[in-house]
């Protein structure tokens, strides 16, 4: 296992705040998943959900994890439903620190609520979108997941002094 951490959770969870500051104490490189597509692409995430479909993205974001999860000290976010691919999972389980930002559907809303870019929360029902999206993807978050943590709404740097003291997270940086 290479010294590599990566976030995995639902969109809202804090991946990509928690993953910047766990990055600049870590002393890692920090990519977001999402925003490396879109700078690689030149277009947005929700273009590429309008012109290719979800299927498309998900093809382009499996080829990116694949690459990104060879890097040793990285702090990865990966996209909220990038546990829907089985080698994601695979990789993201062999090859570094899996971490589950954990958060409620009401954590969740209160997060996206002014968020308009998200293709997935283009729906009148978003509650609904939500809880059904995490209905799917929780046992996959789970499955992979070596330590869990809930991201509520606290403090990111006190999540972040949270996983500093965690063990796994612990014997990653000491592999470093």
């Amino acid at each position: 296992m290479r010294p590599a951490l990566f976030l995995i959770g639902m969109m809202g969870a804090g991946k990509s705040t928690v993953g910047r500051l766990l990055a600049r104490r870590c002393g890692f490189d920090f990519v977001d998943c999402d925003r490396e597509l879109e700078a690689r692409s030149g277009v947005s995430v929700a273009t590429i959900f309008e012109l290719e479909g979800e299927a498309g993205f998900r093809r382009r974001e499996a080829s990116l994890i694949d690459e990104l999860t060879q890097r040793s000290r990285i702090v990865l976010a990966t996209g909220g439903g990038a546990v829907l691919d089985a080698d994601n999972r695979q990789h993201l389980r062999s090859r570094g620190l899996v971490i589950y930002l954990r958060a409620s559907v009401d954590e969740i809303l209160r997060r996206t609520q002014k968020d308009r870019a998200r293709p997935l929360l283009q729906t009148e029902d978003r509650r609904g979108r939500v809880a059904k999206l995490l209905a799917e993807r929780e046992a996959l978050y789970e499955e992979i997941a070596q330590v869990t943590v809930q991201s509520s709404a606290g403090n990111p740097n006190k999540l972040v002094a949270k996983l500093m003291q965690d063990e796994q997270v612990a014997a990653v940086l000491d592999r470093a």
